[in-house]
């Protein structure tokens, strides 16, 4: 794990140019770093070391291969890089380090860009191929790991983060406005799922694409290396023969996810997903090898899962440690939260898991695993029953109806869904002349001055059925288009922010297309969801967590903090002169939900919310990246 970056240009680059960026991203990247140039200058490779694998100067980067004609700067791991590296040594390919990257290198050198078919791991990596005179770049399946790209005629710029890239002083670091209001009203949508990101002069790979840059002339071809679409093999599979097969394939997951040179541990919530990887997890390490546990807790409050992690430390034996995020640590914190997460956040949760990192950092543990990607390729969300009742046909109306029942009896609000889709239908500048009048409503949408909605209207891209059952097609919709890709933005940066790396057992690609290929009954039937994961974690999980049917995500009382302090600097947010002179603003409605709130309406805390990321954003990462010295990218 580690902080990459590099620039292509048509002349010269600047000596210092690229060591500027990777200062910028130290935090990545601790334990070393390392740049290399070309002859004439016109291709230069950055790198910010977290040593993982190997962590002996021999895996330094940028690396070389043996014949010195390729250079790779990498960001990530491979975890099957073992077992490639036992293919490489049939072929007769001999192996100077013990690091992954070193075998990312010579599987690249031995089959081209068909590489990218054999990794299992996440990673953003540019190889500059001195035989073509060309530059490969791979973003993972999944896209765990970033990669950020500036273009402009004289040049090509890429990085692991934002702040790298925008003090070049050819990049344009003007705003997207409709993109950051879209984040505003939808925050699962928006800064993630297109090429264009929120500032008009970065651009990024997508998970699952890789790019092929011409040196010459600086053109780039843009291409999906993988995807997954409908496969018979696994439609009429047994459900004993699949929940066998998820659990292997799972077990596999976490085992390739243990290798590891450094310490290694697990955050833990409670919930099943996180507490069905430190059960797995502790198995393989055994009795006689403390497994060290970081779960964030908030006493006295309806969020505090604490009492279901207990479980699984009393049931596993591991070593717990606990942090407590707060009111007065976040406010203290902003700074250094925001432009370490240098986009806006959807909530304080995202603080909540900052701190768990923290947390880490301060005991040593480099390496941590956690559950995200389950929710989303498992069912783990209720409102997914509303498509899992979609792929029955009419001729089956008992079962659908049984089926129902039993669904409103254990998730009453699960199908809930078509009164919301009702409200979403209305016009939106009904909606919004409705809630003026009325003043009542919490959508962000009403905050918003009127000549601003045509922004919010304007969709984003549409992503194209893929073939699957209802279900399957929304798990992949939200897997790799909206949502999860978001999620691992904040996993990636609230990690390294302490320079560790968090690796996901379920984002693995061999589980993706299993899962979405399985027939719905097998995800979410008998009202059950992430029914696979339940099954295969039978006399492995406590049982009180394994048929925990509440699906809570890891959240700080959010409520409860607004009213404990975030309160005022939603007060002090709304009345600055910068957010009032903001042209897309409605005040007077924000004025009008912060008395709301404070009369006890305080559901209001995740609308306030919007403007209080929404001005911090601006302020404390916009702003500050603005002030940097400008890099010159030319010599």
């Amino acid at each position: 794990m580690c902080g990459i970056a590099g620039i292509i240009g048509r002349r010269e680059i600047h000596s210092d140019a690229v060591s500027a960026m990777t200062t910028l991203m130290e935090h990545r990247g601790p334990d070393g770093f390392g740049e290399w140039r070309n002859a004439n200058g016109t291709v230069a490779l950055g790198h910010r070391r977290l040593a993982i694998i190997d962590p002996t100067e021999a895996g330094a980067q940028p690396m070389s291969d043996s014949s010195g004609n390729a250079i790779i700067t990498f960001n990530g791991e491979i975890y099957n890089y073992l077992e490639i590296a036992q293919q490489l040594a049939a072929e007769g390919i001999q192996l100077k380090t013990h690091s992954d990257t070193e075998v990312l290198l010579a599987a690249y050198m031995q089959w081209g860009t068909n590489c990218l078919s054999l990794f299992n791991g996440m990673f953003a990596f540019a190889i500059y191929d001195q035989r073509n005179n060309t530059v490969f770049c791979a973003r993972d399946r999944f896209g765990e790991k970033p990669f950020l790209f500036a273009r402009t005629p004289e040049m090509i710029a890429f990085a692991s983060e934002y702040k790298a890239l925008l003090p070049l002083r050819c990049v344009n670091a003007e705003q997207n406005e409709g993109l950051h209001l879209r984040f505003l009203i939808s925050p699962r949508e928006g800064l993630d799922d297109e090429r264009g990101t929120i500032f008009a002069g970065i651009e990024q790979l997508l998970p699952g694409e890789m790019a092929v840059i011409e040196v010459a002339n600086l053109g780039i071809t843009i291409s999906r290396y993988w995807d997954i679409s409908p496969n018979q093999e696994y439609e009429d599979i047994e459900d004993d023969d699949a929940i066998a097969h998820f659990r292997a394939l799972l077990a596999d997951s976490i085992k390739l996810r243990l290798r590891s040179d450094v310490p290694v541990g697990s955050c833990l919530s409670g919930g099943l997903d996180s507490s069905s990887i430190v059960c797995l997890s502790k198995q393989m390490h055994g009795n006689d090898h403390p497994y060290h546990t970081f779960t964030g807790h908030f006493p006295g409050t309806a969020q505090d899962e604490l009492p279901f992690a207990q479980k699984v430390i009393d049931h596993t034996g591991v070593v717990s440690h606990l942090t407590e995020p707060t009111t007065s640590g976040f406010i203290e914190n902003l700074d250094q939260f925001i432009w370490d997460n240098e986009l806006p956040v959807g909530s304080t949760s995202q603080f909540a898991q900052w701190s768990v990192f923290k947390k880490a950092k301060e005991q040593n543990i480099t390496v941590l695993l956690d559950g995200q990607g389950a929710d989303e390729l498992l069912g783990g969300y209720e409102q997914y029953f509303n498509y899992y009742l979609q792929t029955f046909s009419k001729q089956d109306g008992a079962k659908i109806s049984k089926e129902t029942e039993a669904i409103e009896k254990r998730y009453p609000l699960a199908l809930n869904g078509a009164k919301s889709k009702l409200k979403d239908y209305a016009p939106t500048v009904l909606r919004w002349y409705a809630a003026q009048i009325l003043k009542f409503g919490s959508d962000t949408l009403f905050g918003l001055a009127k000549d601003a909605l045509p922004l919010v209207k304007t969709p984003g891209s549409e992503h194209p059925s893929k073939g699957f059952n209802a279900l399957s097609e929304k798990l992949y919709q939200d897997s790799f288009k909206a949502h999860l890709p978001t999620l691992l933005r904040y996993g990636d940066r609230n990690s390294m922010a302490h320079s560790r790396e968090v690796r996901l057992p379920f984002c693995d690609h061999r589980i993706a297309e299993f899962a979405l290929n399985l027939k719905p009954q097998t995800l979410m039937g008998d009202a059950q969801t992430k029914r696979i994961l339940r099954r295969a974690m039978t006399k492995i999980l406590p049982e009180e967590i394994r048929i925990r049917w509440n699906k809570q995500g890891f959240l700080p009382p959010q409520e409860h903090w607004f009213s404990q302090g975030l309160q005022q600097l939603a007060n002090d947010t709304i009345s600055d002169r910068r957010f009032q002179e903001r042209s897309y603003w409605n005040v007077g409605w924000w004025q009008k939900c912060l008395d709301r709130f404070n009369a006890g309406e305080s559901h209001l805390a995740w609308t306030l919310w919007r403007p209080v990321i929404s001005e911090a954003w601006l302020t404390k990462f916009v702003d500050r990246a603005k002030a940097i010295q400008p890099i010159e990218v030319f010599a």
